[in-house]
């Protein structure tokens, strides 16, 4: 064989086998690469509460309806507090390096610092429910889009319908949530407004923490230490729900109204029995939708990063 022949055979024998590594038409095989799917990631606060069982419900049919769009992880806490669970979820979202992180926040403050992390790994963060701290993110240099209510201006809503029942003067008292929510914060000032407004007197405002036990207990302190109690007002349904047990308890149905916010399932037969005057519907089952939809169009650079307001209805018999 000739030198010149033997140069040939290699070179035909180099091309064959990348030829093979590549693949060729006849096999089906496509030269452009797949487009990939987004990820997002979903986190909320307590699976626990009915509102946020909703909301996860709501967000896998939704991404049931469009399993081509995107991909959905859907996480939760186990109880309102549980702020190192929460902080732990977001940092096993940045190690899955998911695409985008929409979060309803425990805390408004604590987990500025984790989600800056996230944005710093090239995540995109987007607030639901319970807005993140202004001043805590203009610190931490994050721009977190909010997608969701004016919960001040749903709890006076909810206030004003509950005044309507009562006479000026009236002893009211504000069963809050966690007081380093921004939402908690907002619901209470909400129903401040429409006390004030209606002339009516609040005794007392304690934190239930989101929760119908601590509620409970809340209110039946509240109805031990001011006998002439005419309403609650809590801000969420889960605590509602503790103090009408309390007034139950302490043989005042009829005698001191509740009002709540959220409109679980849970309160609607309560709704309509009286023991509950009104609630605010934020329509838990779309929130997440909200937020995720969102986070899809920056994604898709169809849309800046924006805060976006959400509906709220009063919900009463």
């Amino acid at each position: 064989m000739t030198r010149f022949a033997f140069i040939v055979r290699v070179f035909v024998s180099i091309v064959a086998i990348v030829s093979a590594g590549c693949g060729s038409p006849s096999t089906g095989g496509d030269a452009r690469p797949a487009a990939t799917k987004p990820k997002i990631a979903l986190i909320m606060k307590s699976l626990a509460n009915e509102f946020f069982s909703t909301m996860a419900q709501g967000a896998r049919q939704h991404h049931d309806a469009n399993t081509t769009t995107y991909d959905l992880i859907v996480n939760g806490i186990k109880n309102e507090t549980d702020l190192a669970e929460q902080v732990n979820l977001v940092e096993q979202m940045i190690a899955q390096q998911v695409n985008a992180i929409v979060i309803a926040p425990a805390d408004s403050k604590a987990l500025v610092p984790v989600l800056k992390r996230a944005s710093g790994a090239g995540i995109l963060v987007v607030n639901i429910d319970n807005k993140l701290d202004g001043d805590a993110l203009k610190q931490a240099g994050l721009n977190a889009p909010f997608v969701g209510p004016d919960n001040r201006a749903g709890a006076r809503t909810v206030g004003e319908a509950l005044a309507k029942r009562l006479q000026a003067g009236d002893k009211v008292a504000i069963v809050e949530g966690i007081p380093t929510a921004f939402n908690g914060q907002q619901r209470r000032l909400g129903f401040e407004d429409a006390m004030k407004a209606a002339n009516l007197q609040i005794v007392g405002v304690q934190s239930g923490r989101w929760e119908m036990e601590t509620a409970n207990s809340v209110a039946a302190a509240m109805l031990n230490a001011h006998a002439d109690l005419k309403a609650i007002l809590c801000a969420n349904d889960s605590m509602a729900l503790g103090a009408v047990s309390a007034i139950q308890a302490a043989g005042k149905t009829g005698k001191v109204l509740v009002a709540g916010f959220d409109n679980i399932s849970a309160v609607r037969p309560l709704l309509e029995k009286g023991a509950i005057v009104a609630t605010a519907d934020q329509h838990a089952d779309r929130l997440a939708v909200f937020g995720i939809e969102a986070a899809l169009k920056i994604l898709r650079g169809e849309a800046p990063p924006a805060d976006q307001t959400t509906a709220i209805d009063l919900v009463t018999k």
